[in-house]
């Protein structure tokens, strides 16, 4: 005995499933090729951001530095501070903001002449109270 399965195609085209999606296919873009010299000078600048924060950490690693810093600081005297910041001799200007549980040192890169923009900001953040 022979069984016939009779599969109904449908007379006409039917609707797709989701009405208003349509495949698209993509489009093809032209990309200008890429530049990496600004790139190139950006890792380079912050390289020397890294070498002046590990000059930055060795100085605060200094407990008689630390205890004139932080007393500065717990007094509020921000030019006492700055004061001590320059003593350390950071080739890059150092801004340093404080709160009673820590302390930021943000050292930027010094303005590109071209451009007068700061590529690079490396921000040390340290805790000192609770």
């Amino acid at each position: 005995m022979m069984y016939y399965y009779h599969y109904p195609y449908p007379l006409y085209p039917q609707q797709p499933a989701y009405p208003g999606y349509h495949y698209h296919y993509p489009i093809t873009r032209q990309y200008p090729p890429v530049d990496v010299n600004v790139f190139t000078k950006s890792i380079k600048s912050y390289r020397l951001l890294l070498s002046q924060g590990s000059i930055l950490l060795n100085r605060l690693d200094d407990k008689d530095f630390d205890v004139k810093l932080m007393t500065a600081a717990q007094q509020g005297n921000q030019a006492e501070v700055d004061r001590l910041m320059k003593t350390i001799g950071l080739k890059v200007p150092v801004k340093t903001t404080f709160t009673p549980t820590g302390v930021n040192f943000e050292l930027k890169t010094q303005p590109d002449p071209s451009s007068q923009m700061t590529c690079c900001t490396l921000t040390v953040n340290l805790k000192w109270g609770n």
